[in-house]
């Protein structure tokens, strides 16, 4: 049985929860649950602290796990990342005082608050930087105002926490998180993992992509599949007027509205977007 350790609450939780839902696992109703089988598939899903999932699938115990990216460095396992599931995303950053760190080259000697000490000293590592990591449980923004340290060290999506306790960013990105799907670097394949892994990734693709429909004049037709290339192909169908064919193919979502429009520039007509549901590529 293939043995899957899903975010216990927050908002990774629900959008965790709602994806493998949307994959053909069964997931749990109520909140309260910590462990549910899926029988029809072979699944046994775990519901943990985001925190303590990387560790338990790192050593072993559990054959995968979603988690954060920022989670899995910090955790300092071996477990490795297998899919990105395009949800949770942010950034991690250093913060401190307007004025007081211009660049992380500054870093050194500082005091640096963090939740994140796993992921901090890995940095500061790469950089060949020494300074001194107060681990904090929990929110960390105001270490620098309660004089407990020089900068601080945060996972954040818009950097408005930070700014509203008078810090500003320093330096860029030291990671981009997101959801992953994480494995233990000694774990075997499995028929189950491996389904896993495909239907996630049908459905992180399908998110992506939508079906764009259209017709099209013949004399127009290479122009519009340039614009509208799909993954292999478009499908172009004849129709009963000879000098017009309609045109299937899948286009980026966040391109929808440009290649809409251009399309119209073209010619074309009753142009239709619709949402696919899954994939497999």
């Amino acid at each position: 049985m293939l043995r899957v350790a899903v975010p216990h609450k927050g908002t990774l939780s629900e959008a965790a929860i709602a994806m493998l839902r949307e994959a053909g696992y069964r997931q749990r109703r109520d909140r309260r649950d910590l462990a549910l089988i899926d029988p029809s598939l072979d699944v046994e899903f775990f519901y943990l602290r985001p925190k303590d999932i990387a560790t338990y699938v790192g050593t072993g115990q559990l054959d995968a796990g979603i988690t954060g990216r920022d989670l899995l460095v910090d955790s300092g396992t071996s477990a490795r990342e297998l899919v990105a599931l395009g949800f949770g995303r942010s950034n991690f950053r250093f913060a401190a005082v307007p004025g007081a760190v211009g660049s992380e080259a500054e870093l050194a000697g500082r005091r640096i608050a963090t939740s994140y000490p796993g992921l901090v000293a890995s940095r500061l590592d790469e950089l060949g930087i020494e300074a001194e990591i107060i681990n904090l449980d929990g929110a960390v923004e105001t270490a620098v105002r309660l004089g407990v340290a020089d900068v601080v060290a945060d996972v954040v999506s818009t950097g408005t926490t930070l700014r509203q306790a008078g810090l500003e960013l320093v330096g860029d990105p030291v990671l981009e998180s997101e959801a992953v799907l994480i494995t233990g670097t000694d774990t075997a394949s499995s028929p189950g993992l491996e389904q896993l892994v495909r239907r996630l990734e049908g459905l992180t693709i399908a998110r992506q992509w939508v079906m764009m429909d259209y017709d099209v004049r013949v004399d127009q037709v290479d122009r519009a599949c340039a614009l509208t290339p799909g993954i292999e192909s478009p499908t172009v169908s004849p129709l009963h007027d000879k000098e017009w064919v309609a045109v299937r193919s899948m286009v980026q979502r966040d391109r929808t509205n440009s290649i809409m429009d251009d399309l119209h520039d073209l010619g074309a007509k009753g142009i239709l977007v619709t949402e696919i549901l899954a994939c497999r590529l």
